[in-house]
C-alpha cells in the first residue's frame, strides 16, 4: 500500500488488514528497521519521504473522516462577506465545499481544485492566481502565481501542507508550492492551518508558515496512543497558536451556534481555543480583516471572545 500510494495512515491500514492499531504500528516498527518504510506521525511513508511528495489521488484517500470533520469546523471561522485566500491541498479542497454557502464571500485562490468546488456557488466570487499548472496536486505555482498577489490584502488565509511542528511551523515537500503559500501568507492579516494529527510532528523540507505567523491550527482529536501528537499540540498551544479540535469527545463548544450561511455548527466538533499570550506578529503588511466591496461590514468579536479556555490536552 505505501508503495502503491507513497503514503498510508496507521487507521487506514488497520482497516484493511483487519487488525488493531497496535499490531500495526509493532509491524511498520519492524519494517522501517529493514530499510523498507520510514515511520510518520500516524502512519508511514517510503523511505526519503522527507522530500517525496505524494499526488492528489494518493492525499485524496488519507484521513478523509478527518479532513472532513476539520473543513467542517473551520467554516465556522469564515464570516459573511470576508475576503479570503484559500491554498491548494485535499483539506482545503472540502473547506472550499462548505464556503458555497456563505454569502458575499470573496475567495482568492491557487487551487484548480478549490475554485472547481466554488464553480456554481453564485453568492461566493472566486479570484484566481496566474502561474504554472503543477499537475500533481492541480495548483497553479511559480513566479506568474507570486506576482499576482503583489498588493493583495484580505483577512485570513487558510492553508494546508505536508507536515506541522512547534519548531518549524507548516512545511511542505515542493519548493515552487512552498513559494506561493509563502505569497498567499504575505497577503493575509491572519493564518490559519488544516492539518489532520498525521501531519503533527512531521518536519518536511520547505518551511511555508513560521510557527509565529500562525493564528489558528484547525486539527482533529490525535488518537489515545498518540503521544507525539498530544505533545505538539501543547507545544503549539505554548507558542501562542489558537488550537481548535475537531471531533472531540464531550460534546461542542460550539453546539447550536450559527455557522456559515445559518447552519449551526455540528455537535459532534469541539472547539478548544487557546488564547494568544500578548501581541501577535502579524505577515508583514498585512492590515485588518477586509471585506468584499459588496458587504456590509459586521463587527468584530472583543477580545472576550477570542479568550477561550486553554484545551484541556490528554497527555499519554
Amino acid at each position: 500500500m505505501v508503495r502503491a500510494n507513497g503514503a498510508v495512515s496507521l487507521r487506514e491500514l488497520a482497516r484493511v488488514v483487519q487488525t488493531s492499531e497496535v499490531t500495526v504500528r509493532r509491524d511498520v516498527r519492524a519494517l522501517e528497521a529493514e530499510g523498507l518504510l520510514d515511520r510518520r506521525h500516524g502512519g508511514a511513508v517510503l523511505p526519503g519521504g522527507f522530500t517525496r511528495e505524494s499526488g492528489f489521488p494518493q492525499k485524496s484517500h488519507l484521513a478523509t473522516a478527518e479532513k472532513t470533520a476539520i473543513a467542517d469546523l473551520a467554516a465556522n471561522f469564515v464570516e459573511e462577506g470576508e475576503a479570503i485566500v484559500v491554498g491548494a491541498g485535499t483539506t482545503t479542497q472540502e473547506l472550499a465545499r462548505r464556503l458555497a454557502r456563505v454569502p458575499g464571500l470573496t475567495v482568492v485562490t491557487n487551487s484548480l481544485l478549490v475554485a472547481q468546488a466554488l464553480a456554481h456557488a453564485n453568492r461566493v466570487e472566486v479570484v484566481m492566481t496566474g502561474g504554472t499548472l503543477r499537475g500533481s496536486n492541480y495548483a497553479l505555482v511559480g513566479s506568474g502565481a507570486e506576482q499576482s498577489l503583489h498588493g493583495l490584502r484580505v483577512s485570513r488565509a487558510f492553508l494546508s501542507g505536508a507536515g506541522l511542528t512547534a519548531e518549524r511551523g507548516l512545511s511542505t515537500s515542493n519548493m515552487l508550492s512552498a513559494s506561493v503559500d509563502r505569497a498567499l501568507v504575505q497577503a493575509a492579516a491572519e493564518v490559519v492551518v488544516l492539518a489532520d494529527h498525521t501531519k503533527l510532528g512531521t518536519d518536511t523540507m520547505f518551511q511555508t508558515v513560521p510557527t509565529d505567523l500562525i493564528t489558528r491550527l484547525v486539527t482533529d482529536e490525535p488518537p489515545a496512543h498518540d503521544d507525539r501528537a498530544a505533545t505538539e499540540l501543547q507545544a503549539l498551544a505554548d507558542q501562542g497558536v489558537q488550537i481548535a479540535v475537531a471531533g472531540g469527545q464531550g460534546g461542542s463548544a460550539g453546539s447550536g451556534a450559527g455557522g456559515p450561511g445559518g447552519d449551526a455548527v455540528p455537535a459532534r466538533q469541539q472547539r478548544r481555543d487557546v488564547p494568544v499570550p500578548g501581541p501577535r506578529r502579524q505577515a508583514p503588511g498585512a492590515g485588518g480583516p477586509l471585506r468584499s466591496a459588496s458587504a456590509s461590514m459586521l463587527g468584530e468579536p472583543g477580545p472576550g471572545a477570542e479568550r477561550a479556555r486553554v484545551a484541556d490536552m490528554r497527555r499519554r
